[in-house]
């Protein structure tokens, strides 16, 4: 089997180079991300005291911050390592020499999907004796698996079209984040009556959990959703076993959606 193969970082101090190789064209969460570093010896020996690559995403956390004379709340970027390969002793790089290091990492479940101002990178740093250490970053791109690739096809066929996704501070997960992803009714049943949908996702290995925020138009549609809360805003859950097939999963999310429609519009 051939692998697409980028070369990520292409990083050299003095005479000594190091180029960082992703083995697939993209990531999915769960999978292992397979790299191959590459260190090339110059004109002159060189020492090197260590190599780190690291998996990298960013998310939003809400923090006090001071304006003015008071403090008031901001969503702040915060970086988060999710998972990180270290060089466990240090070398000599002889001239002309060439070192391979082939490595995996692991991309959690709940790896962000590059979609929107959600970002994934590979970051690499070396430390070479007597030199400045350098550091490269590079986005990388991470697709959804096959049960939310069919749930967000299922999605669009409803006439619902993704418009943003951002990673947000979020206590009680795996990570310390979770990702929403917002769509907006552009054609079919929920057109003109919802505004938009956000829809969070967890994974682990039992289920797929879904919780939904539902913003109805507020146009004088009697008995949507709003009867519940008294607001225009409705926080619904589903729970999908892994044991479904793909497009079952996709199926009943398309279903679920349907008679929440069709039930509170009465």
């Amino acid at each position: 089997m051939s692998f697409f193969k980028k070369t990520l970082a292409s990083l050299g101090i003095g005479s000594a180079k190091v180029d960082t190789i992703l083995q697939q064209e993209t990531i999915i969460p769960g999978d292992k991300v397979r790299v191959v570093i590459h260190v090339y010896g110059g004109a002159t020996e060189q020492h090197i005291d260590h190599i780190d690559i690291k998996l990298c995403c960013s998310y939003l956390s809400e923090q006090q911050q001071p304006h003015s004379e008071r403090q008031v709340k901001r969503k702040v970027p915060q970086n988060y390592v999710l998972d990180k390969w270290a060089l466990p002793y240090s070398f000599i790089i002889h001239p002309a020499e060439e070192r391979t290091f082939e490595i995996e990492l692991t991309a959690p479940l709940n790896t962000p999907l590059t979609i929107g101002d959600s970002k994934v990178w590979l970051e690499t740093s070396l430390d070479i004796d007597l030199a400045i250490d350098p550091t490269d970053k590079d986005i990388l791109t991470v697709r959804p698996d096959p049960v939310l690739d069919a749930i967000f096809s299922e999605l669009e066929e409803l006439g619902l079209r993704i418009r943003q996704a951002e990673c947000e501070a979020a206590k009680g997960f795996e990570l310390p984040f979770v990702q929403e992803f917002e769509f907006v009714p552009t054609t079919g049943l929920f057109h003109g009556t919802w505004r938009e949908i956000e829809i969070m996702a967890y994974r682990d290995q039992k289920q797929l959990q879904l919780w939904f925020e539902i913003d109805r138009q507020k146009r004088g549609v009697s008995g949507l959703l709003s009867s519940l809360l008294g607001s225009s805003e409705l926080n619904c859950y589903l729970s999908l076993s892994s044991d479904l097939t793909h497009q079952q999963c996709a199926d009943k999310v398309a279903q679920y959606l349907t008679d929440l429609f069709e039930t509170k519009r009465g």
